[in-house]
């Protein structure tokens, strides 16, 4: 167990959604080690529970729910659900997403309502769920996943871009509407993670090579350098803080060569 007054999560209750992903496995994983419980969603009940018994050595608790997230009401029942099965919610964060990376001219119908049902309207309902429980509570936070490519897009991203622009411009009004309530929200602007949801971007060498040539830091983020950020805003360290967004990105969009990424 982890313990320090400033970044202590003991006691939090909280909400991830995607638990199953390589992200946010190891988020639930950090929140654990610092005290809290967690409820992990994702859409395979399977996915969270392998999860789940990865964490049996923590000594923490642990719940899982899954269900399918592009249905609204989904998206109200698991909040409710999460916050029966924990007494209540102070942490939600919003990590389930999907990509289809495809030219515009063949982005279908199907592709764009798949996108944009996970990656904006689920977040949508599920922080107006959290925000009814959190408000009842006294307040809470609320951490979206958002991405670089909500501030700039390259080739065969549109849908998904725009998706992520979404949620941050979400995150903004949320912040607006609910500091009132105690709540805050921010989000994470995560450039290319090394995942299996971004190997069509890393796994081929020559690529490979060109994204750590155009990084300042000359490498491509791995999972646990979200961790840090995930942290600082769930916790009181960051108890001035709402409405923003950190940019995890090795310096690309800052000082890379952003015009020779974007094409690729």
């Amino acid at each position: 167990m982890i313990h320090d007054p400033l970044f202590s999560l003991t006691g939090a209750r909280v909400l991830i959604t995607g638990g199953g992903g390589a992200i946010c496995s190891l988020v639930a994983k950090s929140f654990l080690e610092r005290g809290a419980t967690v409820v992990l969603h994702d859409f395979s009940l399977e996915k969270v529970d392998d999860v789940r018994k990865s964490f049996e050595g923590l000594g923490a608790k642990v719940f899982t729910i899954a269900s399918d997230l592009s249905i609204p009401e989904n998206c109200a029942s698991m909040v409710n659900e999460a916050a029966l099965l924990m007494g209540g919610l102070d942490v939600l964060v919003n990590g389930a997403g999907i990509n289809r990376r495809k030219p515009i001219s063949e982005v279908s119908v199907d592709d764009f309502e798949a996108i944009s049902a996970i990656n904006l309207r689920a977040v949508f309902f599920a922080s107006q769920a959290a925000h009814a429980v959190m408000k009842v509570n006294g307040g809470g936070k609320i951490i979206n996943i958002s991405s670089i490519n909500a501030r700039y897009s390259y080739a065969t991203n549109s849908v998904y871009a725009a998706t992520k622009a979404a949620v941050s411009s979400l995150t903004r009004t949320c912040a607006l509407e609910w500091a009132k309530d105690g709540i805050r929200v921010n989000c994470l602007e995560p450039g290319i993670v090394k995942t299996e949801f971004t190997k069509p971007l890393w796994d081929d060498s020559d690529r490979a090579k060109w994204l750590n040539d155009v990084t300042p830091l000359h490498r491509l983020s791995n999972p646990e350098e979200l961790i840090g950020a995930v942290i600082f805003l769930a916790s009181e360290a960051s108890s001035y803080i709402t409405g923003q967004a950190i940019i995890l990105d090795g310096g690309l969009t800052t000082g890379g060569d952003w015009d020779s990424y974007k094409n690729r």
